[in-house]
């Protein structure tokens, strides 16, 4: 347990960032769920940037990797053009 008035500042804050990032990468993951899931060209090219912008979001926080977010956006990109 903390003892120090800062120690236990620093459980809360993290605790904290920990909820907001799970929070951003699971409404990324069904984002790309659904994308992936998509068969229509018109509606995928639609969600493309959407989740795209998501990704690098993430990435940018270092919440994900950011090639982790290249390989996916990537990979989600040759999914819409095979449609």
């Amino acid at each position: 347990m903390a003892n120090h008035q800062s120690a236990k500042k620093s459980i809360r804050q993290s605790e904290k960032r920990r909820l907001h990032n799970k929070y951003y990468a699971k409404t990324t993951r069904n984002a790309v769920r659904t994308l992936r899931a998509t068969s229509e060209k018109t509606e995928a090219e639609a969600l493309l940037p959407k989740v795209s912008s998501m990704l690098d979001k993430l990435a940018k926080s270092s919440v994900i990797h950011g090639n982790k977010a290249s390989n996916l956006k990537s990979s989600l990109a040759a999914h819409v053009n095979s449609l």
